[in-house]
């Protein structure tokens, strides 16, 4: 559970340490500001992402690829604590049973919002959904730009790190991998 008032007066004390005066009227609310923004991009750690798609497996005989792509990821680096964000592509084949289209985007926010790294996050993504539906196969493949590498450090403006995690048949099948990446580049809307 979030100490709310322990991370404002931990955010004034940091105002003060870089030289500001937490009292001027422009910061004078930045404090409890920044508590509650940090409860909203941490809120994953609330979220149990196997419960999420628990809550809409249906049993259907669709046995093709089911991709989901162009999520929308926002995840704050552990390392630095600045943001990185990006798209996560998700398919799966189906081994009788499917899940509701949403629960994917949301199993991606419940890991995307905790502080992470980005290869961690592709591979607790193909876990969860390799251990909820226990597809044919999973393929996960992440493209987020890192403001830890963009507003400090290198500062690379245009660089953009790719992460991938398959199982079962994307693992074994050339083609069905193929396919999926071919999809995943497709313009087909």
């Amino acid at each position: 559970m979030m100490n709310h008032e322990g991370m404002e007066a931990q955010y004034r004390s940091i105002i003060e340490q870089i030289g500001e005066d937490p009292t001027r009227e422009g910061l004078q609310k930045t404090p409890e500001r920044v508590a509650k923004a940090m409860k909203f991009l941490t809120h994953g750690y609330d979220l149990n992402p196997d419960e999420i798609v628990q809550q809409a497996i249906f049993h259907e005989e669709y046995s093709e690829m089911v991709i989901v792509k162009d999520i929308e990821v926002y995840s704050m680096c552990e390392h630095h604590m600045l943001p990185f964000f990006g798209k996560a592509h998700i398919a799966y084949i189906p081994d009788g049973k499917i899940v509701g289209l949403s629960k994917l985007p949301r199993v991606v926010d419940a890991y995307a919002r905790r502080l992470q790294v980005q290869e961690r996050l592709t591979i607790e993504i193909r876990d969860c959904v390799q251990r909820t539906l226990t597809p044919k196969g999973v393929a996960v493949v992440i493209e987020c730009c890192h403001m830890c590498m963009q507003m400090r450090g290198v500062q690379k403006q245009n660089s953009v790190t790719t992460t991938s995690a398959f199982t079962g048949i994307f693992l074994k099948n050339d083609a069905t991998r193929r396919e999926f990446i071919n999809l995943v580049q497709a313009k087909l809307h």
